[in-house]
């Protein structure tokens, strides 16, 4: 089974998404029978790539709401995370344009590390205040996980895996996504959101059914 898993890194909800993406895998015994591909998905793509800005200012400003509203937001979704055993510091939290690290990934992805890429550039994000749209930053996180450090520098310096980001969000579009997380089974059945673990579950039992015809 093959599963595309569209995610921001400066999402939220997409890392507490794929966190249950990966324990559902776990549950449901088929974790060796199912391939995920994490696909690109820019939520801001014309953000600049660094800012003085809070995450606190620019949901503020983003969705028009105070900044007592903007906490609350921030509090549900921490609250939310650390559920799931993440443990979100979204008032360290520095936005940033995402495209590079998108850029990353692809590369990450190409070496056969696109799942711990992931993993690592989220919880750098959400949980340690990491400048993800700083190229050393970027360097240092591609190697954590085995990225050779010069070939990721290499990649952040020239165009390198634009176009597939662009493809990917070209996919999106066409396939009527408007939002992420959103999972994609098999090309036969969508989820939008972060959903719960036996949500994801049931697509699991149902991709698997349609797949083998029962």
């Amino acid at each position: 089974m093959d599963i595309e898993v569209w995610s921001d890194v400066v999402c939220p909800w997409c890392y507490i998404g794929t966190t249950r993406l990966h324990r559902a895998l776990e549950r449901s015994g088929k974790r060796d029978d199912v391939t995920v591909t994490y696909r690109s998905f820019e939520l801001d793509p014309g953000r600049p790539a660094t800012t003085d800005e809070s995450l606190e200012t620019m949901l503020s400003t983003k969705y028009g709401v105070s900044a007592d509203q903007a906490r609350a937001m921030n509090q549900r979704v921490t609250d939310v995370a650390a559920s799931e055993g993440l443990s979100y510091r979204l008032d360290i939290a520095r936005p940033g344009n995402s495209f590079d690290a998108h850029r990353l990934s692809h590369l990450a992805d190409s070496l056969g590390m696109g799942a711990a890429m992931t993993d690592r550039l989220h919880a750098a994000y959400f949980t340690e205040g990491a400048a993800i749209s700083d190229p050393d930053t970027l360097v240092r996180l591609a190697s954590e996980v085995g990225v050779d450090a010069d070939r990721a520098r290499a990649t952040l310096a020239s165009d390198e895996f634009g176009a597939a980001v662009r493809e990917d969000e070209r996919l999106a579009a066409e396939l009527g996504i408007r939002g992420v997380p959103f999972f994609v089974f098999d090309r036969r059945f969508g989820v939008s959101g972060a959903q719960e673990v036996s949500v994801l579950l049931s697509a699991l039992e149902q991709a698997s059914e349609a797949s083998t015809g029962t």
